[in-house]
């Protein structure tokens, strides 16, 4: 397994075009749609021009029409339409709506459960394989019709590993999958992913398959690479295995932030609240500064922008009864993320204790790291915690309610002596530019190129 490489590709007489193959891409919103667009902005500055096959009518629940900015203007882009109904109707029918449905009882219940059923059981890996036949025949007159020298396919939905397992065939060139997050942990946590006996057989035959495929893989830390060697090797693949950590561009961050005096410190948290990042810790121990100096917890403004899930939600609706202020928006565009991430006087890193969340680094980490505000980072031991060592803020383990607690607690009483600016004016010294995307791009470029020189 190859560790991240510093890229030369600029150097290159020659330029090589790389076929990317994503479902999320703007407008479609998101944390997955960012590494991605990143990817097609800063490819070619190495070397690599990049096409894209995407998507025509995403079955999405969240749009951000920001992100296309960053899209150099001379990007071939080919949109195939999916089959795929409404996000809505899969909703409706998800395993995330179960108490929900479970709640109204009789004959309607019975049916959404059945149609949960039959769609998880028939739409293997995920329902975006009704993508698949629009986008292979389109892929393919792509390919025809301008000539690629490899194909990076990046997941989830996991059905794009298929497709470009399909489109290499065609292609006869080297296979990239990039893992943006583990097929295994995807499928394990979230919550309309509840997998039944024959669903996780067909999808670990698949996962095998296109590891075979395959021959470069890519994961977002170096712990889920070393897992994905080891899935590789099992699967008889032969791929060579790196990491790429999800970065942050400075160009987001170019404009200054637009400070203001506040009385309350606003702790904000950015991003999707699941099972993997669930908010609960971070309750209880709000919970337990309340009850042990309500006057002091009347000085904090937590806040939450993004997703959550039902079970989630109900662990935020704990706090309504408490002295502190709670702010829940909808999910940000980008820029606003940005601007809200920047405006506080700290922010919130979440990762339960789960197996395999050692492994996880959350991609809201890099732009945290860019804003220069300190991180309240409730996660297991792992990678996201090594990344932080060092870091101003606090570490605390999600059981360690006193610690978080306490951590809480002086933060308030030193924001509201003026000194909790000290904390912040550390973080001028720590070295973030290692993560930008424009070297996460020539991380990549660099792994291609060395499968091009391999072949």
């Amino acid at each position: 397994m190859a560790p991240p490489l510093t890229s030369t590709a600029t150097d290159q007489r020659t330029r090589n075009r790389v076929l990317l193959v994503t479902y999320p891409f703007p407008p479609v919103g998101g944390a997955g749609v960012q590494r991605v667009t990143k990817f097609v902005k800063y490819l070619p500055r190495h070397g690599w021009d990049v096409s894209v096959l995407t998507v025509a009518n995403p079955s999405v629940p969240l749009f951000d029409d920001s992100l296309a900015k960053d899209i150099p203007p001379d990007t071939i882009i080919t949109r195939a339409r999916s089959w795929e109904p409404g996000y809505a109707l899969k909703a409706s029918v998800s395993a995330g709506q179960q108490g929900e449905t479970r709640a109204r009882g009789g004959v309607k219940t019975f049916l959404i459960g059945t149609a949960r059923r039959l769609a998880t059981l028939v739409l293997q890996p995920d329902p975006q394989i009704l993508w698949l036949p629009g986008a292979v025949a389109d892929g393919k007159r792509l390919l025809r019709r301008v000539r690629h020298d490899a194909i990076f396919a990046s997941g989830p939905p996991f059905s794009t590993f298929l497709l470009g397992a399909a489109l290499r065939r065609e292609a006869k060139v080297p296979l990239v999958l990039d893992y943006r997050d583990e097929w295994t942990i995807s499928n394990e946590y979230w919550e309309n992913k509840r997998l039944d006996p024959v669903s996780r057989f067909v999808q670990d035959r698949m996962q095998r398959k296109v590891l075979r495929a395959a021959q470069g893989l890519i994961a977002t830390t170096r712990c889920s690479a070393e897992s994905l060697a080891t899935l590789s090797r099992r699967a008889g693949g032969r791929a060579r295995t790196t990491w790429v950590y999800n970065g942050f561009d400075p160009d987001d961050f170019d404009v200054p932030p637009a400070r203001a005096e506040r009385e309350l410190f606003r702790l904000t948290y950015t991003g999707t609240l699941w099972n993997l990042t669930s908010v609960g810790p971070l309750i209880e121990a709000v919970k337990r500064v309340a009850a042990t100096a309500p006057d002091l917890v009347g000085g904090l403004e937590l806040v939450f922008a993004g997703r959550r899930t039902g079970p989630q939600s109900e662990l935020l609706a704990g706090l309504r009864g408490l002295p502190c202020r709670l702010v829940e928006h909808p999910y940000l565009d980008h820029s606003a993320a940005v601007e809200l991430m920047r405006g506080s006087e700290a922010l919130c890193l979440l990762l339960s204790e789960l197996p395999g969340a050692g492994r996880v680094v959350p991609a809201k980490l890099f732009e945290y790291m860019a804003t220069r505000r300190p991180i309240l980072t409730v996660a297991p031991a792992g990678e996201a915690r090594d990344l932080l060592r060092g870091y101003p803020g606090g570490q605390f383990a999600p059981g360690d309610i006193e610690g978080i607690a306490a951590w809480l607690s002086g933060a308030i009483r030193d924001h509201r002596a003026s000194a909790f600016s000290s904390i912040t004016e550390s973080t001028g010294s720590w070295d973030s530019s290692p993560f930008t995307r424009a070297n996460e791009a020539g991380q990549l470029a660099d792994f291609m190129n060395g499968l091009l020189m391999n072949r």
